[in-house]
C-alpha cells in the first residue's frame, strides 16, 4: 500500500471515530440528563419527572445504539485494534417497567444505578476511541 492509500484509510479511520466521538457525547449528555430527573424523581419528583427521565433514557438508548453501530464502522477499519469494550447498555426491561407502574423509592434507586452504569461505560468507551483517534493522528503525521 503506498502513503497516498494509507492516508486515505487513516482519514477514513478518523472520520469513523469522530462520528463514533459526537454519538457518544450525545448517548453521555441524555444519560447525565436522566440521571439528573432521575434523583429528582426518587425524592418526590412523581409522574412527569419519572416520564421525562425515561425520555432522556430512551435519548440514550438511540445515541448508544448509533454509537455502536458507528463503533463497528471504526473497527472495519481499524482491524488491528481489538480492544474496545462491548457497548451494551444492558438496560433491564423489568425494572423500567417497575420504575414507571411502582413508582417507588427502591424502584427509582435501581434504575438510578443503572443509568450511572451506563454512564460509565459510555465514558470509559469515550476516553478509548479518542485514544484510538490520537493514534491514527499521529500516524498520519509520521506519513506527511
Amino acid at each position: 500500500m503506498n502513503n497516498y492509500e494509507i492516508e486515505k484509510e487513516l482519514d477514513e479511520a478518523i472520520a469513523a471515530a469522530d462520528e463514533t466521538i459526537d454519538l457518544l457525547d450525545q448517548a453521555y449528555a441524555s444519560m447525565n440528563s436522566a440521571r439528573n430527573w432521575g434523583f429528582f424523581d426518587m425524592f418526590g419528583g412523581g409522574f412527569f419527572s419519572t416520564m421525562i427521565k425515561r425520555e432522556k433514557m430512551n435519548d440514550g438508548r438511540y445515541f448508544m445504539n448509533k454509537a455502536k453501530r458507528s463503533l463497528n464502522k471504526l473497527k472495519d477499519e481499524l482491524d488491528d485494534v481489538d480492544d474496545l469494550e462491548d457497548l451494551d447498555l444492558n438496560m433491564d426491561d423489568f425494572l423500567s417497567f417497575a420504575d414507571f407502574f411502582f413508582d417507588g423509592f427502591l424502584a427509582d434507586w435501581l434504575v438510578q444505578g443503572r443509568i450511572n452504569d451506563a454512564r460509565d461505560k459510555i465514558d470509559q468507551t469515550l476516553k478509548a476511541v479518542c485514544e484510538i483517534r490520537e493514534k491514527l493522528i499521529e500516524r498520519k503525521e509520521m506519513i506527511d
